[in-house]
């Protein structure tokens, strides 16, 4: 086996591994694989330029895929906001006070996505709010949502 990888793996193999890695991103939805094959059809074209070992080439494979994945991880995967710890809500959740809010009493806010399962829900405030009033999330407290003015 490893004679046959370093005598007769030619660049096509390569493209070959590249697009089978590429294709099972689909049964593997985490967008990782496909850098691995990625890195591999670069691979496979770097050897037919410059028809390198396979030490040199199963080097550079490993060094493109893991450079790949940091950059994806770190630079392009999207990040979420702070989270409260929750299931499916963020702070930036914005909503609209349709029942008043008054100082210390509850009203009632629809927020623009779903917030814990509901788009509107019971909410207090440390400042009195009017209907129509554009909010955002403070705290969460059981079931009671404290919001505060948007800015």
């Amino acid at each position: 086996m490893i004679e046959f990888l370093i005598h007769d793996l030619l660049w096509w193999h390569w493209i070959i591994f590249g697009i089978i890695l590429i294709v099972s991103e689909i049964i593997v939805p985490h967008f990782v694989v496909i850098w691995f094959g990625m890195s591999a059809l670069v691979v496979g074209i770097v050897d037919k330029i410059l028809h390198t070992s396979f030490s040199t080439e199963l080097a550079l494979w490993t060094l493109l895929s893991v450079a790949l994945l940091v950059i994806w991880l770190k630079f392009f995967k999207t990040k979420p906001l702070t989270e409260s710890g929750q299931a499916d809500y963020r702070f930036d959740t914005r909503g609209i006070v349709i029942s008043p809010i008054k100082t210390g009493k509850k009203g009632k806010v629809r927020f623009d996505a779903p917030v814990l399962g509901s788009s509107e829900w019971h909410a207090i405030s440390d400042e009195a709010l009017e209907n129509g009033t554009p909010v955002r999330i403070q705290d969460v407290n059981g079931q009671l949502i404290k919001v505060t003015k948007e800015d």
